[in-house]
């Protein structure tokens, strides 16, 4: 028998079909395809912070990135483990196959490793997906889970739908069959960042999680409304509305990232190979305004790691000097 999710689609999909498609090829244009370095990182740190979040884990974003940069952090052992495996995780995303079970399990592996005594296989027992302390579905029987699992990806693999209906189709579908012991919601959405991304980079960085984790409660009644109507169009819906109004925020953030990049290279030119203090600096920009300089210019380049104190010990020396690292 074939395999075909369930699902029918409405106006409303076909509407943020073409809102999502005409900011792809907006960012496109205007950015070709190019986010920052700075932004990446920023915006990898959030999709981590947020999808733990989402999975009860209690470290803020300051701690989450802390974790991510190796630095000591006073937290359960259990949840900066779970940061540095979605960090492990992330970091080796493009290597990953999104039409392989096998690396489907891989990824598994390296997210849940330490953390549950299944990583890398699929579940043996049952599951549920809880909101609080709600039931919102059980999953099917564990001996069904990998033809399950196997007819998804193959019906991804062959559908003519769009990627961005079918990606949100495979990401409910992977929830409902919640293949694993442990990790489902983490895995399911790391899936789905991968499929998007074979369709354009873009998606490899952008934050969906955190407006998921925003909308965590649309998130589980979208679901829960999907299984009751034994149709994911709500589902569908709701998760591209969270892709649309990501992409939304991504192309505003860069253009503002864009901006503060050009003032920190003119910064650099001004810099060159010599030692400069805070006033020498602004003297050669220009610059009358301290606040001004020390938003757009000075601590861009310090966060982005281009220039470093020459007394970094006394950060408020008067003696304090910059230079290019």
């Amino acid at each position: 028998m074939e395999y075909k999710p369930p699902f029918t689609i409405n106006e409303n999909i076909i509407n943020l079909l073409a809102e999502i498609s005409e900011l792809v090829g907006q960012i496109g244009v205007t950015h070709k395809n190019n986010i920052s370095p700075r932004l990446r990182r920023d915006n990898r740190i959030k999709t981590i912070h947020s999808s733990l979040a989402i999975e009860h884990n209690t470290l803020s974003l300051d701690q989450v990135t802390a974790v991510i940069n190796g630095k000591r952090v006073l937290g359960e052992p259990r949840e900066i483990r779970e940061v540095q495996n979605a960090y492990d995780t992330y970091e080796v995303i493009r290597e990953f196959d999104p039409f392989k079970i096998e690396d489907l399990l891989k990824a598994h592996g390296i997210m849940m490793n330490g953390l549950v005594n299944e990583s890398g296989c699929f579940r043996t027992g049952g599951v549920g997906i809880f909101d609080g302390e709600k039931l919102v579905h059980a999953a099917p029987p564990a001996d069904l889970v990998p033809q399950l699992v196997s007819d998804l990806f193959r019906w991804y693999a062959e559908s003519e739908i769009h990627i961005l209906i079918k990606s949100c189709i495979f990401h409910y579908e992977f929830e409902f069959i919640h293949p694993f012991s442990d990790g489902n919601g983490r895995m399911g959405r790391m899936w789905h960042t991968l499929l998007l991304s074979r369709w354009n980079k873009i998606f490899e960085w952008l934050p969906i999680e955190e407006l998921i984790k925003e909308r965590q409660k649309d998130y589980y009644d979208a679901l829960a409304a999907s299984d009751k109507s034994a149709d994911c169009a709500d589902f569908v819906e709701m998760m591209m509305k969270v892709i649309r109004d990501a992409l939304s925020e991504l192309d505003q953030t860069d253009q503002d990232n864009d901006q503060v990049s050009d003032q920190v290279k003119v910064l650099l030119d001004c810099l060159g190979s010599e030692e400069l203090s805070a006033v020498q600096l602004m003297e050669r920009l220009n610059l009358s305004h301290r606040p001004t300089f020390r938003k757009n210019y000075l601590r861009p380049a310090l966060e982005s790691g281009l220039i470093e104190m020459t007394t970094p010990n006394k950060p408020n020396s008067r003696n304090q000097k910059y230079r290019k690292k």
